[in-house]
Formats: structure tokens, sequence, C-alpha cells
């Protein structure tokens, strides 16, 4: 049966079983509630006593993997009488943070996300209940496993703000009001699927995560192609790789810092202000401050390379002067960079 017919059956599943179940499950609800509700925690027989709130042991290898075809991102449709709210978010990369074991844990990948209300647009016609039971159904229907229900702390929340950056746009979920339903759906290959779901008496909000590795689109560019660069424009865009939150050049960093060598050499006459940008992680004051790290460092390695220093300048903007947006992890991507621009 196929995940859209599968969204129809809660609906049915609900008018006969109501009555039977409504007792059992506002039991089984408010052990989840005290308990993080973990994969195990809904075991038969798990220990739903379990008290304390610990750092998250969440391991999708522990959980089945699902032999369900799927086959377009996002996999679900709406339950019928529900639709986006707006156009939904569809990115190819990017990063969401789910609730897990009462921590938030940042995942990344391909993302969607929207917003959820009637097809009436009737706020009479609402009912969470059925669409919380819709996605459940199907979701667990592909081999999906509930691994977390709970609200989240303020204090969690605010550990992780400078990084969150997308919270509020369309899509986004009310973690500071909100009990927060998460699945996961453990895929062979890796590319493991996530899904969180949350809502209120008004509308809802649905996120769709799968795994999926960064490939890397930006190209290192040669002596040459950066002199033409700086010719034609005046300065030339780099990006250069830096260990994390650091100014310390990896290993492909150093081959571009040995192009700008290159260059230099060959344009003896040249003189250089090696600009360093980053994206709005963090605070302004922290990321002015890694930008002109960075900068003296790429200069510090062209001097050790011969180039004379009254021929470099290093500068440091920090995240001022974005090139790109800095609300998915692309457009960070091409700010996080340094610009070669000729004295």
């Amino acid at each position: 049966m196929n995940i859209q017919r599968k969204l129809l059956l809660p609906v049915l599943v609900c008018a006969m079983t109501a009555c039977n179940n409504s007792g059992k499950e506002s039991q089984q609800n408010n052990a989840d509630s005290s308990t993080g509700n973990t994969a195990a925690q809904e075991a038969p027989g798990a220990n739903t006593q379990t008290p304390a709130k610990q750092e998250s042991t969440f391991d999708i290898n522990n959980l089945p993997v699902s032999t369900a075809s799927f086959e377009k991102f996002p996999y679900f449709s709406m339950p019928e009488d529900i639709k986006p709210l707006n156009r939904p978010i569809e990115r190819k990369y990017d990063q969401l943070f789910f609730p897990i074991d009462g921590k938030m844990v940042p995942l990344q990948g391909k993302v969607y996300k929207t917003y959820l209300t009637p097809a009436s647009n009737r706020l009479d016609d609402w009912s969470l209940i059925y669409v919380l039971k819709s996605y459940d159904d199907a979701i667990k229907s592909v081999g999906g496993v509930k691994i977390s229900d709970s609200k989240v702390s303020k204090e969690e929340l605010d550990r992780i703000k400078d990084e969150a950056t997308y919270f509020g746009e369309d899509g986004s979920i009310d973690y500071y009001n909100e009990p927060v339903k998460v699945y996961a759906i453990h895929r062979e290959n890796g590319d493991n699927i996530y899904i969180q779901i949350a809502g209120n008496t008004a509308g809802g909000s649905i996120q769709i995560l799968q795994e999926a590795p960064f490939k890397q689109t930006i190209s290192l560019l040669k002596a040459d192609e950066l002199k033409k660069e700086i010719e034609q424009k005046g300065k030339a865009i780099v990006y250069i790789n830096f260990d994390t939150d650091k100014a310390s050049l990896q290993a492909s960093g150093k081959e571009a810092v040995d192009e700008i060598a290159k260059l230099l050499q060959q344009e003896s006459g040249w003189k250089l202000s090696v600009n360093g940008y980053t994206d709005n992680t963090g605070s302004a004051d922290h990321n002015l401050e890694l930008s002109q790290a960075r900068a003296k460092s790429v200069v510090d390695a062209l001097v050790s390379k011969g180039i004379t220093a009254d021929r470099l300048t290093a500068k440091g903007f920090g995240q001022e002067q974005p090139i790109a947006p800095n609300d998915n992890e692309a457009g960070k991507a091409k700010n996080r960079r340094v610009e070669l621009v000729k004295m």
C-alpha cells in the first residue's frame, strides 16, 4: 500500500477505536512525557519510570532497517483536507535541529519544512490529533520509529540559539511551547530520514530531513585564474578551508595558499590585501576576531613561502558584507571566504 493511501487510514481507525483506546493512549502519553519517549522506552516491557535527563544516547543503527520503497522527497503527502500554509521550504542541503533525549541534535542533509493548515482555510476544520495520527500511521507503516515525544527545556534552546538561525521562518516549530514528536527511518545506505511534527489548536508544522554528506561545489582557482579575476574585477574570491572555528589551515587550504604564492611570484610588483570573511554563525565580535586571525594566517603562510611582508595586508571583516543569504548552508559556505584585493 503506498504512503498516500496510508495517510487516510488514521481517520477510520480513530473513528472505530476511540472509545477503547482513549484511556490507554492517555496513560501512554503521560508515561512518554515523563521519560523523554526514546525508542527504547516505547518497546514492550520498557521501564517508563526512568527519571533523569541524560546526554543523548540515541543511535539510529540500533533501529531496524526500513525496506520500504521511497520515491520522491519529501516522501509523505499531506493528510486529506490539509495543505501547506505557504509554499514549503525545500533545500538540497541544510541543517535542522531535532530534539532527541532532551538534547537539540543538529542533522544535515536534504530538508523540507512547512506549516500545516486546513484546506478550507477555516480554523474550525483544524484537528491536530487527526494530523498527528495520520503521520504516525504513515511513518510507522514504512518502518519508521518514534524516538522522542516531549518539550525541550529553555536552557537547551538557549544553548543552541546562535546556531539555530532558522527559527521563525516558514515551517518552524515552536519548541518553547509545543511538545515535538520525532521519528527516524533507518535506511541501509545511510541516507536516514528524520521527521518532526508539532502543533497547537491553530495549526501545525512538519520538518523532514534526509541525511546526506556535504558535496563541495566550489573549485580551487589556479594562479592564472586568480590573475584574470583580479585584473578584471580588482579582486578575486578564494575559498580556503580552515579548521572549524579556528585559523589553522587544512590541507586543501594550504593548496590554495600555494596558488596565491605562485601568483605573487609571477607578478612581483603586485601588493594584495588579504580580507577575511565569515558567515553569521556565532556572535559578531567573535566572527570579526576569527576573520582577522584567518586573514593573518594566510599572510603568514605566504611570507613563509618567500613573499615579502610589505606586499601583504591582513584585514578581517567578520560577518559583514555577505555575498549570499546566511539562511542556508550553501549561502553560508559562500560567505566563508577570503578576498584578494589588489592595492
